[in-house]
Order: structure tokens, then C-alpha cells, then sequence
């Protein structure tokens, strides 16, 4: 009898992938009390069924490379790794939002999925991508739990991904960088918000929904954009509220993300951002709210522009390029990113992001109430603000770690003696 020959299992090789440019700084300074964490969540119009929404995220997490990911420390640099593992745990939220993402107690996974009521929340580590990559990655589990919970949906929908959703993994500041330019990042120390803080571990989440349509009319009114607007009543509120009206030796200067994806036709899911400041100074006494706008316009528009958001990002696409850098240990690089990002900490105030309006299939509209979104602290910044709108709601959300909210209320009071309805929510640190 001859032996029968054994056949070789040849082992599936393990997928693998570089950190896009930006996020190769969050590993390096992420830790409890800086976690580098956003967080956004839908709102449905029925409360929320936990083992379909784990089924939903068991099904679509094996589509997506760029969320299907462990991160591994290497010689030189950070990279991802396929995981391959069950999809985290979805768990009903019961403690505080945009807490450190910890890999070893998260199945490896630097995302968390978590409900509330009617509410499904995504909190995703900021290297794996930014708020349009969260969006893109969100809207599907949705549509995958409202499928299973709806069956009627799958048979008209299917259970394919839609075909607006990008699965792009392209490094887009690699393949748009052209050359070293100077760095075009304000040094310069702002004006930080120096107030009591919550205890340690609490965090303070404040919406304020309003019209769109009540808001454009009301920016219409001041020849602004609604960002312009937003950003400009923000400095307007710490100008009035904590300065008091009074002239200052710092400037008030706001980081704005810009997405880069419009301007260098773009649909990565990776990172894909840089930040611009929009700043004033109050060098005298009682400034108007339209003054205040006009240096805030001022600055935006002579950043937010093709070839200076260009300049931005090639500045750090050479830094990573650089061939004297890429022998260093990563352990060094970390030290030297520390430091860089401890002098560039403090030249805002705040960030305000806005990461627009979120696009829902015709189908899945009626089972849908809305969106919000907020991010984490970071040094010198604890109160920052996110916007997002969905239909003719937009909700403007703050997130802050101190006590009062002065600030907050000042800035919705603002809203709303320009003739916006606004309707606020808490998650209990505050009341209105």
C-alpha cells in the first residue's frame, strides 16, 4: 500500500499597514489623561437591541481593513497589524465617554462600541482615522443593525455595503506631498482657560440643537460662513465671560481641522486632516462682536486655501521622510514628538471641529432621530467644541473637564439672542 502524501497547509499571510502621517504622533503622547479618543453617535428612533447590534458589528467589522486592526510597536516606527479577533464586546455605557482605549482589555481593537437607550456610540482611537473615517464606519453598523431588526429592510437593501462607503487605505499626505516647506504652525502661546476642574475621571458633555436654517440665516446675516460664525461666538463668549472685555497679553486662537479630502480629491479612510488657528487679539477695550468675526474671517481665509494647507502637511510628510530620522529608535522618536508637542500644545485655546453633515440613505431616514459627536482633552485644552448636523439639525457639543460651565452657557446665550432657537442637554456633570 503506498502512504498517501500529506499536503502543506500554507499559512494565510497576515495583512499589514503603515500609520498614516498624523497619526503617528498619538500613540506617542495617549495615555489616561490624554486619550486621544473622539466619540460619535447616532440617535434611533426605538431603543437600541444589544444582540443585534452585536451581530451587526460581528458582520461588517471583517469588511473593513482599517478598523479590522491591532496596532504593534516596532524598531522604528509603530505599524497595524490584521487582528483577526472577535469584534470587541458591545456593552451598555455606564461610565464616563472617551476613556483610553486599552488593546489588551479591548480584544486588541482600538474602537469601542457601546449603547444607551436609543443611542449607539463609536469611540474610535485617533490613529486609526479621523471623524470622516468614524462616519463612514458608523453609518454601516447602523444600517447593518436596522437591517437585522427590520428584516424588510435586508430584502429590499441586502446585506452589501452602500455604495457611497469608502474602503480606501491610501496614505493621502504621502501621495500628495510635493515638497519641504516651512512649517506655517503658530509657536506662540495662547490665552489658555484656567478655571476648577471636575474630579479626576469625570467628563462634562453639553449639546445645544439648532436649525440649520435658523443658523444660515443668522450667519447670512453677519456675511459669514457658519464656521466663521461658530468659532468666532466661541471667542466672543472666553473674550466676554473670562477676560471680561478687558485687553490681553495672549491671543485668543482657536485650531480648526480642516478635511483635506475636498481639496486633493481624496477618499481615504485613513487620517486625512491639518489644523488651521483662527486668532484674536484684544489689544483694547471693548471690542464689537462683528469686530471680533472680522479678525476671525481675517485669519481663516488666508489659511484655508489649497496651497498653504499643502505647505502644512508637507512640512510633516518631510519630517517623517527625512532619512536621518528613519534609523532613529522609536523610543527616541517618542521623546523627541513629546517635546514638540508640549511647545505646540499651548498655542490654542481650544480646538472647534466640524465634521458636517451626515449623509443617511433614503431608506433608513425614517428610523433615524440624529448625530452628535465630541472629542477628548488635551494639554492646555479643556473645553473643546464639535459640531454636526444631520437634516435640518445641527447640534454644537462641548466637552470639558472643568467644573462650571461658564463658557458654554455664554456661548448658547449668544446663539440665542441672534434669533436661534436652541434646545441643550447634558449628560448630567451640568445642568441648564
Amino acid at each position: 500500500m503506498k502512504d498517501k502524501k500529506k499536503t502543506k497547509t500554507i499559512p494565510r499571510q497576515v495583512r499589514w499597514d503603515k500609520l498614516d502621517n498624523t497619526a503617528h504622533l498619538f500613540p506617542s503622547i495617549a495615555g489616561e489623561s490624554m486619550t486621544n479618543v473622539y466619540r460619535i453617535s447616532v440617535t434611533l428612533k426605538e431603543e437600541v437591541q444589544v444582540e443585534f447590534l452585536q451581530q451587526a458589528l460581528d458582520m461588517i467589522l471583517p469588511k473593513f481593513d482599517g478598523f479590522n486592526l491591532r496596532m504593534r510597536t516596532g524598531v522604528f516606527w509603530y505599524y497595524f497589524e490584521e487582528n483577526g479577533k472577535k469584534a470587541p464586546k458591545v456593552t451598555e455605557e455606564a461610565m464616563f465617554p472617551c476613556r483610553f482605549i486599552r488593546q489588551n482589555k479591548n480584544r486588541n481593537y482600538l474602537f469601542r462600541v457601546t449603547y444607551y437607550k436609543s443611542r449607539i456610540n463609536l469611540e474610535v482611537f485617533h490613529v486609526l482615522t479621523d471623524g470622516m473615517g468614524g462616519i463612514n464606519f458608523l453609518r454601516e453598523l447602523t444600517y447593518q443593525y436596522l437591517r437585522l431588526v427590520h428584516p424588510e429592510l435586508a430584502e429590499k437593501e441586502g446585506n452589501k455595503l452602500s455604495g457611497d462607503t469608502s474602503l480606501s487605505r491610501e496614505d493621502s499626505f504621502v501621495r500628495n506631498y510635493r515638497s519641504s516647506k516651512p512649517s506655517g504652525f503658530n509657536k506662540e502661546k495662547a490665552y489658555l482657560i484656567k478655571e476648577d476642574k471636575l474630579p479626576a475621571g469625570e467628563f462634562g458633555v453639553m449639546h445645544g440643537r439648532m436649525p440649520v436654517s435658523q443658523l444660515k440665516k443668522v450667519a447670512h446675516g453677519y456675511h459669514a460662513s457658519l464656521n466663521e460664525y461658530f468659532v468666532a461666538v466661541f471667542v466672543w463668549s472666553v473674550y466676554k465671560e473670562l477676560l471680561h472685555g478687558m485687553p490681553g497679553k495672549k491671543p485668543i486662537r482657536i485650531a480648526v481641522p480642516v478635511n483635506l479630502r475636498p481639496y486633493f480629491d481624496s477618499d481615504t479612510t485613513k487620517n486625512f486632516f491639518v489644523m488651521v488657528s483662527a486668532e484674536f487679539r484684544p489689544q483694547k477695550e471693548s471690542y464689537t462682536f462683528e469686530e471680533v468675526l472680522a479678525c476671525i474671517q481675517s485669519s481663516l481665509h488666508s489659511q484655508i486655501n489649497k496651497e498653504h494647507l499643502e505647505d502644512l502637511f508637507s512640512y510633516s510628510v518631510s519630517n517623517q521622510r527625512n532619512l536621518l530620522m528613519r534609523p532613529v529608535p522609536l523610543f527616541l522618536k517618542n521623546i523627541a514628538m513629546r517635546i514638540v508637542y508640549e511647545k505646540s500644545a499651548v498655542a490654542n485655546t481650544t480646538t472647534i471641529t466640524n465634521i458636517g453633515n451626515i449623509k443617511i440613505k433614503d431608506i433608513y431616514q425614517p428610523y433615524i432621530e440624529g448625530f452628535s459627536a465630541f472629542i477628548a482633552m488635551s494639554k492646555g485644552q479643556y473645553l473643546k467644541g464639535t459640531i454636526c448636523s444631520y437634516q435640518d439639525t445641527l447640534v454644537f457639543t462641548f466637552s470639558s473637564i472643568f467644573s462650571e460651565a461658564l463658557v458654554q452657557k455664554a456661548f448658547f446665550r449668544k446663539i440665542a439672542a441672534d434669533g436661534v432657537d436652541v434646545e441643550m442637554e447634558t449628560n448630567g456633570v451640568y445642568y441648564e
